[in-house]
């Protein structure tokens, strides 16, 4: 028995990174997962590891920043499996700029994906988490949410607006038993990540001792986060809406 067993859900961004630590996880637990991403080749794969290691998968190609897309996805998924419990809204971009370096192209490139995203997904699977008799959402966050950088300006502010967004959902929701919580999962060294580090002159070795200078002694991984998501999109988290989850092992703020 898997403490997912019966569940639907769907994961933005599920091909790579810490959404595919998601995906993984989610499907080892029991849960039939629908991976929305927009690269169709690392989509496809992901679906296909997931259904070779003995689990349920979908892959919907899905850019989470236009509307149609968003709705088509949930609409796929209830039409293959009859139903939608859960959804993590994981798709993120985080490209690097000041305030004053930051332009309206890139806020508004951030913004569509990092915040506009989650409420469009948001908007088309609630209708069938309600006729579902409830469901969970967790929208996954940053620490930038609550302090910044000054070199992801528009990505901390857009991960303010996913807290507010979280909390504010969480009460419009709660009569109708659907759970929403918000997931900061740490400095996870992901492939993306370490490219992104070596664009700013960090080496492996930098990112080693990095690691071990945090609190709890070294970097988070993807299955930090996924485990998190476990409990938050399981019945064992029945009473558990509106929080803020840290997995960053830095305690509290």
């Amino acid at each position: 028995m898997g403490r997912l067993d019966g569940k639907v859900i769907i994961v933005t961004g599920g091909a790579t990174g810490i959404g595919l630590g998601i995906s993984s996880r989610l499907a080892r637990e029991g849960a039939s997962v629908v991976i929305a991403a927009r690269n169709a080749a690392r989509g496809t794969a992901a679906a296909a590891g997931i259904s070779e290691a003995g689990g349920e998968a979908l892959f919907v190609a899905t850019d989470v920043a236009k509307e149609t897309d968003c709705e088509a996805v949930v609409a796929a998924t209830v039409e293959r499996y009859g139903k939608l419990t859960g959804l993590v809204n994981n798709a993120g971009i985080f490209p690097r700029s000041t305030l004053e370096a930051t332009t309206e192209e890139l806020w508004d490139q951030i913004h569509a994906v990092n915040l506009k995203g989650p409420f469009f997904m948001c908007k088309h699977s609630v209708p069938h988490m309600r006729a579902s008799g409830g469901g969970s959402i967790v929208n996954i966050g940053s620490a930038n949410s609550y302090i910044g950088l000054p070199h992801l300006f528009a990505y901390s502010v857009a991960k303010g607006g996913l807290v507010t967004l979280t909390r504010n959902l969480s009460n419009a929701l709660a009569q109708d038993r659907i759970r929403v919580n918000f997931l900061n999962p740490g400095w996870v060294i992901t492939d993306m990540e370490i490219e992104i580090q070596a664009l700013e002159g960090h080496d492996a070795e930098w990112i080693e001792n990095a690691g071990r200078n945090l609190p709890l002694g070294r970097h988070q991984v993807p299955d930090d986060a996924a485990w998190a998501c476990v409990f938050l999109l399981s019945d064992e988290s029945s009473q558990t809406s509106g929080d803020l989850l840290n997995v960053d092992g830095r305690g509290p703020r």
